[in-house]
């Protein structure tokens, strides 16, 4: 992601801008930048044409309601995967099951900032029965094996390797009130700069919800100032909390907190897809099945099936 590729990106997102409908029901992006206008008419057509949403907002369907204080916005579902298509020119298919996004507020959405795409996956309740317990070591050494395997066929096939190389952020994971964030850092190609693939997840009844950042490694430390804020945002709703689960009842998840972190992301999506669908700025990257990861990660961090009684 370099000053290139941007330029690329909203040139490419200039010539859609008969493409993208004003909407005015929402706050307008005068409202939060007063003093900012684009050199071209096109551009500001396209900032303008955003709803900028701040304050409670519920995820229809979800049971959650994110809290959105003023150092941040946010983009509704249309607006998202708009955004992500459209001006940062990502297959269409990349922003499929996105819910919205948020940005923060001192930059605009055509600047280059970074932003967390928010997703929910409605495996069901995941148990944290194992967090306590978890060798975050010998998961990276695993995560990096598996990756280094799924890398030789990406390229056995014409695509650019991948390397794990190592946790940008190690995984913390708040018992109380069951949210948990982590970030990768990740090599294409041999080469710089590598991406930064930074995952904040919040529990509930019914499944987890995702908001993963689309950014760079040269961000880290503006991100890692910001967790704690982001951590805060999604709050379930009652009945849908962690604690409403019903054991007798509810939908139990094939993994706990090592599948999330690990295991289940590479065995339904290819490990990093959720970085690399959303890598911004003029990439169009195909993500290739990887075989040997599945079948390395997949069996490690399900949970056994319980025994009958």
């Amino acid at each position: 992601m370099n000053l290139q590729l941007k330029k690329t990106s909203v040139l490419a997102a200039l010539a859609l801008a008969p493409l993208l409908a004003l909407d005015t029901q929402a706050k307008p992006f005068k409202e939060l930048f007063p003093d900012k206008s684009f050199k071209q008419p096109e551009a500001q057509k396209i900032a303008e044409s955003f709803d900028y949403q701040q304050g409670d907002i519920a995820l229809s369907g979800l049971g959650v309601t994110l809290k959105i204080p003023p150092g941040y916005y946010f983009f509704n579902e249309a607006d998202s995967k708009r955004m992500l298509t459209q001006v940062w020119g990502n297959p269409p298919g990349s922003a499929d099951g996105v819910r919205g996004m948020i940005f923060p507020a001192d930059k605009t959405p055509l600047d280059d900032a970074w932003a967390a795409v928010i997703s929910f996956d409605d495996d069901g309740y995941v148990s944290d029965a194992d967090a306590k317990n978890i060798n975050y070591t010998d998961m990276l050494k695993t995560m990096q094996t598996s990756t280094a395997e799924a890398s030789e066929e990406r390229v056995k096939q014409g695509y650019g390797s991948i390397r794990l190389v190592g946790w940008a952020s190690p995984p913390y994971y708040d018992a109380a009130q069951h949210k948990l964030h982590w970030a990768k850092e990740v090599e294409f190609d041999g080469k710089g700069p590598n991406t930064l693939n930074y995952n904040v997840r919040a529990l509930g009844r019914r499944g987890v919800l995702q908001m993963n950042f689309v950014a760079q490694m040269a961000q880290l430390n503006e991100i890692e100032k910001v967790i704690p804020g982001v951590m805060a945002m999604p709050e379930f709703q009652q009945g849908f909390r962690y604690a409403d689960y019903v054991p007798s009842t509810d939908k139990l998840a094939a993994y706990g907190i090592g599948g999330l972190i690990a295991g289940k992301v590479a065995a339904k999506l290819g490990l990093l897809a959720l970085a690399l669908v959303f890598l911004k700025k003029g990439f169009v990257l195909v993500l290739v099945a990887a075989a040997a990861l599945v079948r390395m990660v997949k069996g490690l961090f399900t949970r056994a099936p319980k025994a009958p009684e």
